[in-house]
């Protein structure tokens, strides 16, 4: 799923609370919002109600960091 010229889900900078669904290759977990794919540093699949701050916003994913477990 692309978001090019539309609103993405999430916003640099912003706070947001997820589960950690599955675990990346470079062994960073994986949320979702909005359908878009979030590579949260530091955690592991099935952490849940995490909250973590949007690093940055790409074409088809996000990267964050572990706020508060």
């Amino acid at each position: 799923m692309s978001y090019q010229g539309s609103s993405k889900p999430v916003e640099t900078g912003k706070e947001y609370t997820v589960d950690i669904t599955d675990t990346g290759k470079s062994g960073d977990g994986i949320a979702k919002i909005g359908g878009l794919v979030i590579f949260v540093k530091s955690a592991k699949a099935g952490d849940k109600n995490i909250k973590i701050k949007i690093n940055s916003v790409g074409d088809r994913s996000a990267t964050a960091d572990v706020v508060s477990k």
